[in-house]
């Protein structure tokens, strides 16, 4: 396979924090892009300190920082600037998730920058965006699912619940990935960078199509259901009589009617006037559940998969994470690799996507600081210069 990656030879140089910016430049170095990720001397990004779920280290930041070089710089100190400014002259992208404004309060705005950087694309990445009434607020993943509304939907009928994992920050990240790559193509065509304002909540609500359309001009919203579908029955989890689940979805009248010969064993159970189409299944969910229930009582959950396999009803385990790491699956298509770290080899999955020109950038997660004087080498710095910086506590 050819070694040539589609962003060799780009430099992206990244202040930032927490999950949605390192998300989108991790993702810009697995296609071989040379990502900078500028941290505070001493503790670096404060995700490094989230857990120590990890051989000590953090699992957000072992998960979003591979192949990445870290310089650490006190932006609040001038000579650590006049370093940040120097490796700017060479950048083709910069990505900021600081505090509303701080990045333009160092001068660092692409208004600032693209006089002196025609060709720098630079990417803003904040909780609400760069102007409205909102603007300032600050903004965690928490609460940017829950003023999209995703909360609103998603948990038990009686209570709510935030997902468990960051929406907000992987929405973000992957709208500042994909808008990046847009500004690299588009760059090729005029030569000039771009200005990228990227939202969590604009990304979130974005994501949010299916249920605002639903609730379209004041309808209800879509029920809170936890793991079944709101409109769609039977859809979600159902145990076994062994204590296992097993999620299934049908998607029409046809699978519905091998469902009730194949998987329930009773073909008449089709033409039941509470359940012969999905909104009537829907309306008496609660005596189909029992139904369901009653049924699959009798088998384990390896026999209820059979069944629904043998029928080609959409079914799955509700693995928890030790059944994700040793999925067969993924253990079949070799997605796992083992990377370096401070603490040593860990495993790592490839990106989504297997591309037959390339393969993926799969580097380590770097120490604190650990590239920071051959970076400063790169730009010139003698010994003397690199320990002046040290002395003044500029790195």
């Amino acid at each position: 396979m050819a070694s040539l990656r589609p962003l060799d030879g780009i430099t992206v140089v990244s202040l930032e924090h927490a999950i949605a910016a390192p998300f989108c430049t991790r993702q810009l170095a697995d296609l071989g892009a040379r990502v900078i990720k500028v941290e505070r001397p001493g503790l670096g990004d404060f995700a490094r300190a989230y857990d120590t779920r990890v051989r000590g280290q953090a699992s957000h930041f072992v998960w979003t920082n591979r192949s990445k070089e870290s310089l650490t710089l006190d932006l609040k100190n001038p000579d650590a600037m006049a370093v940040l400014r120097d490796l700017l002259k060479d950048a083709d992208v910069l990505v900021q998730n600081l505090a509303p404004d701080a990045a333009a309060r160092m001068g660092l705005s692409f208004e600032a920058l693209s006089a002196t950087h025609p060709q720098l694309i630079v990417c803003d990445i904040s909780g609400y965006g760069e102007d409205g009434p909102y603007r300032d607020k600050k903004a965690y993943d928490l609460l940017i699912q829950s003023e999209a509304g995703l909360l609103s939907i998603t948990g038990t009928p009686e209570a709510p619940s935030k997902a468990g994992n960051s929406m907000a920050d992987i929405a973000a990240g992957m709208y500042a990935y994909t808008n990046i790559l847009s500004a690299l193509l588009l760059r090729g065509k005029t030569g000039q960078g771009s200005h990228i304002d990227v939202s969590m909540l604009e990304a979130l609500s974005e994501w949010m199509g299916y249920p605002l359309y639903y609730a379209f001009e004041g309808a209800a919203p879509p029920p809170r259901t936890a793991a079944s579908h709101a409109s769609i029955y039977p859809y979600g989890p159902f145990a076994a009589g062994d204590g296992g689940t097993v999620m299934l979805g049908l998607q029409n009248e046809r699978e519905w009617k091998v469902f009730c010969n194949v998987v329930l064993g009773d073909a008449a159970w089709a033409s039941d006037a509470r359940f012969h189409t999905n909104a009537l299944r829907n309306t008496h969910r609660a005596e189909l559940q029992q139904l369901i229930l009653s049924v699959f009582a009798a088998m384990s959950t390896a026999e209820v998969e059979a069944r629904l396999d043998q029928a080609q009803i959409a079914n799955a385990r509700m693995n928890d994470m030790a059944g994700v790491w040793a999925h067969p699956q993924l253990k079949a298509r070799q997605r796992w690799q083992q990377v370096g770290s401070p603490a040593g080899e860990i495993p790592a999955l490839l990106p989504p996507g297997r591309n037959n020109r390339y393969d993926y950038r799969m580097d380590p997660v770097p120490a604190v600081g650990e590239h920071t004087e051959a970076i400063l080498r790169e730009l010139g710095l003698d010994d003397a210069a690199v320990q002046a910086l040290r002395t003044n506590k500029a790195i």
